[in-house]
């Protein structure tokens, strides 16, 4: 029961983390009234991720009951959520940025905390499927989230969309209690900052790995752009700024599909290769969206996620390969935590660019992500990859 229990619960957590993000922007749109200081507000929860994701991998693998320091996160960063609606039109501005900076130190805990505990709680086979689901849980989560914040925004408003987002991921708080315990290795009660060190170092000493890593932050940078457009492209092209969100979940859509078909037919690539193809259809998405016809609107997210969900699959099949066990926690939550930065980074570029002209920013968007494509592919892995390897998810994934 393990095994579904710590699936559960990062569906769950990651559906309440991909909701906040709209949730956020509608609530600041609304309550606020301007793109700029909405997109802020979304960088603002993002970017401290820099920091977060580093600090709590490193705590994760030094603690002999990591699901209860999980539990801890999952816990602060829904109540953030709820501090940063409460502030919103009430008090300085600034004083609710600095509540979601503050906020953001938790949100790794949501993608990499998870995807790191899979090899306590699956083995073998088990840990290739389970590694599979954990990754078709992000294009799940990615599809319910917006869905459910735009859905709860057109029918109770926007603050009901971020109530509902610190809720599920509350919610996910339990299963993440009653995970495994581990007897403390020696040397883990190391100073953090040491632990920080050998994290760093594994991610970009490794050429393999700081490439995939830097393809996806890139790419990320590009989402976070498209993103920030999302409030106005729904007002001006589908005729409210809560149908933007439902724009979202076409991504997710149509990422789940690439992602099922490429377990069925899977495709000649490596996995380094398949991260820079990923970025060049992501690419294709916001160019799309300049024409601002409401069918290719749509059709320009369908087309973002067919690139978003296999470059996920294909960066996690990286990271198992690379990561040595020591350190497996710190690399997913470190990688984590640079990809939510980038995501901040290109959301906090697009939010003043849009609210001046959006097919600048849509345009923005799409050099960044052919900039992502362009990077060089990886080299060969420096060891061969054991049983558990990223190519056996990559074809079962």
């Amino acid at each position: 029961m393990r095994t579904p229990l710590c699936l559960a619960g990062a569906l769950v957590a990651r559906v309440g983390d991909e909701a906040a993000g709209p949730a956020l922007l509608l609530a600041c749109f609304a309550l606020v009234g301007s793109t700029a200081e909405a997109s802020a507000l979304l960088a603002a929860v993002s970017v401290s991720a820099a920091l977060g994701g580093p600090v709590l991998g490193a705590l994760l693998d030094g603690a002999a009951r990591p699901g209860r320091l999980l539990a801890g996160a999952l816990v602060l960063y829904a109540a953030g959520l709820t501090l940063v609606l409460a502030g919103l039109g009430r008090l300085p501005f600034a004083f609710t940025v600095a509540t979601a900076v503050l906020t953001g130190l938790w949100g790794p805990a949501l993608s990499g905390g998870w995807s790191a505990q899979l090899p306590r709680v699956a083995a073998g086979d088990g840990l290739v499927r389970a590694n599979a689901l954990d990754t078709m849980s992000f294009g799940a989560a990615a599809l319910a989230g917006p869905a459910l914040a735009g859905g709860a925004a057109e029918a109770f408003g926007a603050p009901a969309a971020v109530v509902l987002a610190a809720v599920l991921v509350a919610a996910a708080a339990p299963a993440a209690w009653f995970l495994p315990a581990r007897a403390r290795r020696p040397g883990a009660s190391r100073a953090v900052l040491g632990a920080l060190a050998s994290g760093t170092r594994a991610v970009l000493g490794n050429p393999n790995l700081a490439r995939a890593t830097l393809a996806s932050v890139v790419s990320c940078v590009a989402q976070g752009m498209l993103t920030a457009c999302v409030p106005l492209l729904g007002e001006r092209v589908l005729g409210g700024a809560g149908r933007g969100a439902a724009l979202l979940s076409c991504a997710a859509v149509s990422a789940l599909v690439a992602n099922a078909l490429l377990a069925r037919f899977p495709l000649p690539l490596t996995p380094d290769a398949l991260v820079r193809a990923g970025a060049l259809l992501q690419a294709l998405g916001p160019a799309l969206a300049l024409t601002g016809e409401p069918v290719v609107l749509v059709a320009a997210f369908l087309v973002s996620g067919l690139g978003e969900g296999p470059q996920l699959t294909a960066l996690f099949a990286v990271r198992h390969r690379e990561a040595p066990d020591r350190l497996r926690s710190q690399i997913f939550t470190t990688g984590a935590s640079l990809k939510i930065t980038g995501f901040a980074l290109g959301a906090a570029l697009a939010g003043p660019l849009a609210a001046r002209s959006p097919g600048a920013a849509l345009t923005a968007a799409t050099a960044v992500a052919l900039l992502a494509a362009a990077r060089p592919p990886a080299g060969r892995p420096r060891h061969r990859a054991p049983a558990r390897d990223g190519m056996r998810v990559r074809r079962r994934a």
